[in-house]
């Protein structure tokens, strides 16, 4: 090994800088693609061979490279993007480094052909892999870029036997272009792999045609149980889609989400979703959804690594509060029947867009029903009962005079179940009876029936409703207890000896600078010397929990990632126990007055969708589906 310190050669360098940048036929296409993107272009051509490693070439009309400037585009740090350091405070471009073509050119044949003319009227430029002078010759073009790579790695053996085999390459280049056809809904994409034509994807900005987008890319099963959100706050706004917690996935596969047009992977947003979502997924399944967030360019740093895969937001807590207050808010606030209600007379719940959607008719797995706005929060009272406000009596007086709870299809030809009534189990429902009274269904629909003790069939308009009854009282008792829990504060109580923690000194300053958190969570520690610290009062709820843990857990949260929701978690965790146990249990015989105040209770009740441990509570059979089982109309 040498001792000496001598400047490495130029085209060693520039196959250093391709190891960071270049790291398949995928790496590869990602850095063309954003160059045409920032290009102006409209339509994006890829076509592929032996999965990008014999040729990869991709065409676009964008605004083209000047003549006296394509000596440069292959030149390392050479870029038209930013200028000075106020332009790299503030990248609006999604590339910016200026290395993408040298980098490229290091290790493949590379050849570069554009025009800025209408006239077809362009130049070449090409390289092969070592540092050259490059040759322009006039070539035939339209407006536009063509770049073509040839034999990737091919002076790069090492590098080269690390690529996997054709298909694996070929499905990494595919879900690189899913990434970014998903950023930029008006430009039009193609694919073609070996000849034969796999994406033809066209270019459209109204909300069917970026609709049919994500179905195509993400599969029609997403968006048949996708929401659609728009909110925007403090200089923030996040859009898209987010599917219910029914459609979860069992890997964290069908995951989007980009910050001003980036496709992005960051631990804030990670940590902040799975937090929204942490008390209506079932254990170890993982939410899908395509969301999008814009912001001031400046108060993001893209500049953190040579991929841009990763950001750093300079409000980190800011940005994180906003997605899970959002997300949270958005999957608590969708009610039952919202898909089947039309895009003008769908109501706006929390800056949330209801979520109708063009195309076919959708029958989600389940539906997450919330109370309506004007319905106000739910009662805090806790009970393990139906008819903590009314009673069966009073219920069954109420029904009186609504007509038969269900009447038979008449003659030979399918129609949809006449409306029943539903009975309220307060006054607040006083709204839905005179609904009832004109002939109108709630959206759970009517109960009929209890099926072995377990499920109750309800009817509605569009079909027949299927409710676990326990699952769905767990909730509401669950929500209850919450609401109880928060209004009435954290109680908590003195221990009449305390508890002594060893921790280590770093440990213990953290505590002393956030002591707020855990007074607010209703601990009370002092610091007992440079490694000790002494519990002397916890939350009543959290006794004969293992305290100690705790707070140990709540420590290392707060130095990794500044914040901790171990003891709210704790908390809920007890609260979903006790709701659990206080609910309903499978072979309770229920009337019918019961079964419909379950069901209104359900509409009125947030994340009802969803028992507390992430199953799905209700799921509605179509009536055109129970004709095909039957061939009724054929």
């Amino acid at each position: 090994m040498p001792e000496n310190i001598q400047l490495l050669s130029p085209r060693l360098a520039n196959q250093i800088a391709a190891g960071e940048v270049v790291e398949r036929p995928a790496s590869v296409i990602k850095e063309l693609l954003e160059n045409s993107l920032d290009a102006g272009a409209s339509r994006l051509e890829v076509d592929l061979d032996a999965g990008g490693v014999k040729r990869i070439m991709v065409r676009d009309n964008g605004k083209g490279i000047e003549k006296e400037d394509l000596h440069l585009a292959l030149a390392r740090h050479a870029t038209s993007k930013i200028h000075a350091l106020e332009d790299l405070e503030a990248v609006a471009t999604l590339g910016f480094r200026g290395e993408a073509l040298a980098s490229i050119s290091s290790v493949a044949r590379l050849t570069l052909t554009s025009s800025r003319e209408e006239t077809g009227k362009g130049w070449v430029v090409s390289a092969e892999g070592r540092e050259m002078e490059t040759q322009l010759a006039p070539a035939a073009h339209p407006r536009g870029t063509t770049v073509e790579v040839r034999d990737l790695f091919f002076n790069t053996p090492a590098r080269r036997k690390f690529l996997r085999t054709e298909k694996t390459e070929f499905n990494r280049v595919d879900e690189t272009i899913k990434r970014l056809a998903l950023s930029r809904f008006d430009v039009s994409i193609s694919l073609r792999h070996n000849g034969k034509g796999v994406h033809n994807l066209r270019g459209g900005t109204s909300r069917a045609e970026m609709e049919r987008r994500v179905a195509q890319l993400c599969g029609p099963a997403f968006m048949q149980n996708a929401l659609h959100i728009d909110i925007e706050r403090s200089g923030l706004r996040m859009w898209g889609w987010v599917a219910e917690p029914a459609f979860s996935r069992s890997q964290a596969d069908l995951q989007f989400f980009y910050v001003n047009g980036r496709a992005i992977r960051d631990r804030v947003v990670s940590h902040a979703v799975r937090r929204a979502f942490a008390d209506v997924l079932y254990h170890g399944r993982h939410p899908a959804f395509v969301l999008y967030l814009e912001l001031d360019p400046a108060s993001v740093d893209v500049n953190v690594h040579p991929t841009k895969h990763e950001v750093r937001f300079r409000d980190s807590r800011l940005v994180h509060d906003f997605l899970f207050g959002s997300l949270h808010r958005a999957l608590a606030d969708v009610r039952p029947g919202q898909r089947e209600e039309s895009e003008e007379a769908a109501p706006q719940v929390s800056g949330v867009a209801a979520g109708e959607f063009s195309g076919q008719e959708r029958m989600p797995l389940s539906q997450v029903p919330a109370q309506s706005p004007a319905q106000g929060p739910a009662q805090p009272a806790v009970s393990s009962g139906f008819g903590e406000r009314s009673s069966p009596a009073r219920i069954q007086q109420q029904m009186q005079g609504y007509g038969e709870l269900h009447r038979p299809y008449a003659g030979g030809v399918a129609e949809a179940p006449a409306a029943t009534a539903a009975v309220p189990q307060s006054q607040s429902w006083n709204t839905g009876i005179a609904a009832e009274a004109e002939g109108e269904t709630p959206p759970l629909g009517f109960a009929i029936a209890q099926l072995h003790g377990i499920y109750i069939l309800a009817q509605n308009e569009h079909g027949m409703i299927v409710v676990d009854m326990h699952a769905a009282h767990e909730r509401i008792v669950y929500e209850r207890m919450k609401s109880a829990h928060a209004a009435g504060g954290i109680q908590a109580q003195p221990l009449l000896v305390p508890v002594s923690l060893a921790v280590s000194e770093r440990e213990a300053d953290c505590f002393e600078e956030r002591e707020e958190v855990f007074t607010a969570l209703g601990f009370v520690l002092q610091r007992g010397g440079p490694e000790t610290l002494m519990v002397r009062q916890v939350p009543t709820m959290l006794h004969g929990a293992p305290v100690e843990q705790l707070v140990r857990d709540v420590l290392s949260d707060l130095l990794a990632e500044g914040s901790s929701d171990r003891i709210g978690d704790k908390i809920n965790e007890i609260l979903s126990t006790m709701a659990c146990h206080g609910s309903v249990r499978a072979n309770r015989k229920l009337t019918i007055p019961e079964m419909n105040g379950l069901l209104r209770d359900m509409e009125r009740t947030e994340r009802s969708g969803q028992c507390n441990h992430g199953r799905p509570t209700w799921t509605q059979v179509k009536l055109s589906d129970m004709d095909k089982w039957f061939m009724r109309g054929q």
